[in-house]
């Protein structure tokens, strides 16, 4: 668990670096805030399809290889990005990106097989931690780098080193989850499962309408990372320097909420009371952004939506591995994964013409609507898994 902890680290660190400064760098070679959008609906909708393929190729030929080739594709991803002289050479980055983007899905996987049921919670918060720890430091690295220049060559070249030593920190220390026996198993109950679609998977695992969930979570979690450095930028004069601080003191809250404070709160409460709580901050969150157009009221709006939001993830993970075999955990683990970056597709490129067509407080609003959508599936899920407790296999 910590090395794997620190593996994905690093190369998340990355991964911030270039969250805050892509709104900023696009700009410079031509592009709106349309085109902005639909850059991160490239690189989601590239992960959506290619998700699904590295989680079941982890499956058959082991996590670590997957997870270190994922990080040599992003590694030279970030040089493109940091080289793009023109808007083109920027969506062939992001799109590269999105194709090699299977990490999370495959670490995910690869914490379930080394967790058991009563501690995946804390093993997934621990995933979510790194993420966290990442864009604390990535966006702090990102901006001090980018200065006040408005050159983003550099933090994107630092973005692919990280990769590259998160790929000879994996290659040295990270051991493999699934014995080579489990590799042949795997493969061998594949060969019936490759007869069966996703979805036909999905089904037989009870997780259809649960997945679907990860698209409604990053539909609302990735319009409020789109829409928050141009608001901050039109109303209050931000640069990539302040977006990237609040980036970073965003990434301190998920560390303490998903390294050390989750597993606590599910042991007092449960999986599920948890995620409604979190949900219901998510929309908090959502909710008071409509209305706010002062700093102290839009930091709050942030804090509070983000903060709500860093805890589903983990828990949204934890309970589907409650219902998968680990004969093909990998496979819906990149599933989810794809589900997360269609999320990330959608979300943005509706809010983005939201936003071009009604402004700012219609595009929040927007983001408020499918945080409610998504509370009332929560209670509804609960409510079914308590009158079939059958439902959930604690795998």
């Amino acid at each position: 668990m910590p090395i794997l902890f620190g593996v994905v680290l690093i190369d998340l660190i990355g991964f911030g670096i270039v969250i805050p400064i892509l709104p900023f760098l696009s700009p410079q070679l031509g592009a709106d805030k349309v085109d902005i959008a639909l850059i991160i609906v490239t690189y989601a909708a590239c992960a959506g399809i290619f998700g699904p393929f590295w989680g079941k190729l982890s499956d058959r030929r082991g996590r670590k290889p997957v997870i270190m080739i994922c990080l040599a594709g992003a590694s030279l991803s970030y040089v493109m990005l940091g080289l793009a002289t023109e808007l083109w050479m920027i969506f062939v980055a992001r799109a590269f990106a999105g194709v090699m983007a299977g990490n999370f899905g495959v670490a995910s996987a690869m914490m379930a097989d080394v967790t058991s049921p009563e501690n995946r919670a804390r093993g997934m918060g621990l995933i979510g931690a790194a993420f966290g720890l990442g864009m604390v430091l990535g966006p702090l690295i990102g901006g001090l780098l980018a200065g006040d220049s408005g050159s983003f060559t550099l933090p994107c070249i630092f973005a692919g080193l990280m990769s590259v030593l998160a790929i000879i920190a994996a290659a040295l220390t990270l051991p493999e989850s699934l014995s080579p026996e489990k590799q042949v198993a795997n493969r061998a109950h594949q060969k019936s499962l490759d007869r069966e679609s996703t979805l036909q998977v999905l089904k037989k695992s009870g997780n259809r309408l649960f997945v679907f969930q990860y698209v409604v979570h990053n539909a609302g979690v990735s319009s409020a990372t789109y829409l928050f450095p141009l608001w901050v930028a039109d109303i209050l004069g931000w640069t990539a320097r302040e977006v990237g601080m609040v980036f970073g003191v965003q990434g301190v809250i998920m560390v303490v909420m998903q390294g050390g404070a989750l597993g606590a709160l599910v042991k007092l409460l449960g999986e599920w009371r948890v995620l409604l709580f979190a949900i219901c901050f998510f929309l908090s969150g959502m909710l008071l952004a409509v209305f706010a157009w002062s700093m102290p009221t839009m930091l709050a709006s942030m804090f509070i939506g983000m903060t709500g939001a860093t805890l589903c993830t983990p828990l949204l993970n934890t309970l589907v591995t409650h219902r998968t075999p680990a004969s093909y955990r990998g496979r819906i683990m990149g599933t989810t994964a794809a589900a997360s970056s269609w999320g990330r597709v959608f979300g943005p490129a509706f809010t983005g013409f939201n936003l071009a067509w009604f402004g700012y407080s219609a595009a929040w609003a927007v983001c408020a609507l499918i945080a409610a959508c998504y509370l009332l599936w929560a209670f509804y899920e609960r409510a079914l898994e308590k009158r079939h407790p059958s439902i959930l296999r604690r795998t």
